[in-house]
């Protein structure tokens, strides 16, 4: 329900005349720069507990900028322009290297500074964007010149340092940040809803009855005021047992011709199912999907990730079914397109590092994300080399997708409303949720914004009554990032980078059939199929539709929404549709023994995120829309 990995914490620097190192004894203490922006918000005396501990394993990245970043920034833009005549000249790595990454000069010094600190130095890529060190707590203090305190947090003891770090001046020109002195991180989620308590490798079986098709069955149930529009059932259908790949691609208007031969799309995500080529394999029989091969899907670590002790708060079997998710859904839309899986050690930090890792090695031409932070409150400095990445993607004509969420525009979450990241990013293509009625002929009856409010029974009133908002697709307005050139020149006129871009379905009342190994009581393991949904259900279904797109047009789109914007009528405009639909579940998640209660969920509802709205053009819960068959410039 939003997403889970990366690390954080990073670093603005400004640039202060160059001095020595590291002093010898008795030598005047070296200039420093404090670096603004390595704080997170959270770490507030109000929120400290305690003092870290100086023996306590620390870990990151030091990220250095690029060379002639601005240029980099310019080039990125015009191969990504269909009005420049750079337009799709897109660089190679080794060509992107040569122009813009830092040099060895560069990471030289920074790795000198680093061991002299005491520091394990671990790691530095082909681009020369970062280099890894380890150390402990006590190193970290006596380094950056601060303090590492312990803060409470949405119920986490997370650890931060408590006042600014600072770095020499000597090396104010070459740092963009440093990220993963901070515990950020542990606030990221994936975007997947189940709605069930247990993680998705624990079992669970959605209760019938099940439509195969919209409205196949209907309940007794009236609609709740309000939303009965569109509603061909006197009373609320049944929900769905789970949309197939051949319904959602009727719906979309997308035909048998192409299958993603020819393309590559990576998966970002932590951790990696033990049982995926067998369940993804599975799913496909039960599909009439051809199967995958080991050297069609392919899971890979990105080097130099971290491979300590994980927290043991951490949950891997909850990213399972998060891979599980995005790789069925990408081979369920283009099912002859090869799929690499890069997979990080854990869920709270790394993911950085395998997005540089996807980049810089070209390892597909679309990447699919289904994670984020709720919001942007992030420290400052984490964004900058993050962006960086992404502007490298987008030289070399990769495109990045993006979940947008599954908490509306974060009003219920974090008491006010705003877009959320990495999403949020200029530089990202932000796909959005939607609910989607399909009939018997796999043609869509109507679609429109995921937001949803849960109504359930009452013996005292004898009807369904309002419970609250659950969730629904992430949207709004940045306040990081200026309105990009893409949604201006469309004449949106946001005042702010706007998200979502574009959408797809995400609603887990309409969702995705998906199968996965599971453990049931008594430590039954077996594969079984549930439905699932969120946002991160939207992106990889929107990467898989880019593999048939870029097949039939025989090229790279890259980051594809200046495309996108310039083509709306590309894309089914979504608008609003208030209905409602009826679902069981099992009260154990598994079966009949503990009972089974009912309940109503209702579409294109925002009542916990004010902000939002579905309508005509362009809106902060659907974007331009849904694909209108395969996507053709």
């Amino acid at each position: 329900m939003n997403r889970k990995a990366l690390l954080t914490v990073v670093v603005l620097l400004v640039a202060v005349t160059a001095f020595a190192l590291v002093g010898g004894a008795g030598a005047a203490p070296s200039p420093t720069t404090k670096l603004a922006g390595s704080v997170p918000s959270w770490a507030t005396s109000a929120n400290f507990k305690s003092s870290a501990s100086s023996s306590a394993y620390v870990g990151f990245r030091v990220y250095l900028n690029w060379r002639d970043a601005a240029a980099a920034n310019a080039l990125a833009k015009a191969v990504s322009d269909p009005a420049s005549p750079s337009y799709g000249k897109y660089l190679t790595p080794a060509q992107f290297r040569n122009k813009f990454a830092p040099s060895q000069s560069q990471v030289q010094a920074v790795q000198s500074w680093l061991k002299s600190q005491g520091f394990a130095v671990d790691y530095t890529p082909t681009n020369n964007h970062y280099v890894a060190a380890e150390g402990t707590v006590a190193q970290a203090e006596a380094a950056f010149a601060t303090t590492f305190g312990m803060y409470k947090v949405k119920g986490k003891l997370v650890r931060s340092p408590s006042a600014a770090i600072s770095v020499p001046s000597s090396l104010g020109t070459i740092v963009s940040g440093v990220i993963g002195l901070d515990d950020s991180a542990v606030f990221v989620t994936t975007d997947h809803v189940v709605d069930k308590n247990a993680p998705p490798s624990d079992g669970f079986r959605n209760a019938p009855p099940l439509s195969l098709f919209w409205a196949q069955y209907t309940s007794d149930y009236p609609y709740p005021d309000g939303f009965t529009d569109r509603s061909s059932p006197a009373t609320a259908p049944w929900t769905v047992k789970g949309y197939t790949p051949a319904q959602i691609k009727g719906a979309y208007g997308i035909s048998s011709t192409y299958d993603g031969a020819g393309q590559t799309v990576a998966i970002i995500d932590a951790y990696a199912s033990p049982t995926i080529l067998g369940d993804v394999n599975q799913w496909s029989d039960n599909r009439g999907l051809p199967e995958m091969s080991r050297s069609q899907l392919v899971q890979v670590v990105a080097p130099g990730t971290y491979r300590r002790p994980q927290n043991p708060a951490q949950d891997p079997q909850g990213w399972y079914g998060e891979e599980t998710l995005d790789v069925e859904a990408v081979h369920g839309m283009a099912p002859a397109a090869k799929i690499v899986y890069v997979g990080s050690p854990n869920n709270y930090q790394d993911m950085d590092a395998a997005m540089n890792h996807v980049v810089d090695r070209h390892l597909a031409s679309i990447v699919t994300n289904s994670y984020g932070w709720s919001g942007e409150a992030l420290p400052k400095g984490y964004i900058k080399p993050f962006n960086q990445t992404l502007m490298q993607a987008a030289v070399e004509g990769i495109g990045v997708y993006f979940s947008s969420g599954d908490s509306g525009d974060e009003t219920s979450v974090i008491g006010y409303a705003s877009a959320d990241w990495p999403a949020s990013s200029p530089w990202v293509t932000a796909v959005g949720g939607t609910s989607l009625a399909v009939n018997a002929s796999d043609t869509r009856v109507f679609e429109t914004g995921w937001g949803t409010s849960e109504y359930a029974w009452s013996d005292t009133a004898k009807t369904m009554v309002r419970t609250g908002w659950l969730y629904g697709s992430g949207g709004g307005v940045s306040k990081l990032f200026a309105e990009p050139s893409y949604q201006k020149d469309a004449g949106l006129d946001l005042g702010g980078r706007g998200v979502p871009d574009v959408a797809a379905l995400g609603d887990p009342q309409t969702g995705f059939l998906m199968g996965q190994t599971q453990t049931f009581p008594q430590g039954v393991v077996g594969y079984d199929e549930y439905r699932i949904g969120g946002t991160s259900l939207s992106s990889p279904i929107y990467a898989g539709l880019m593999a048939l797109a870029q097949q039939k047009a025989g090229r790279e789109f890259g980051f594809a929404n200046p495309l996108f914007y310039d083509h709306k009528g590309a894309f089914t405009d979504i608008k609003s549709v208030k209905t409602a639909v009826a679902r069981r579940n099992f009260t154990n998640g598994v079966d009949y023994a503990a009972g089974t209660s009912d309940h109503l969920r209702t579409f294109d509802d925002y009542s916990g995120s004010p902000t939002q709205f579905t309508g005509p053009g362009w809106d902060n819960v659907t974007g331009l829309g849904v694909p209108n068959g395969v996507f053709t410039p």
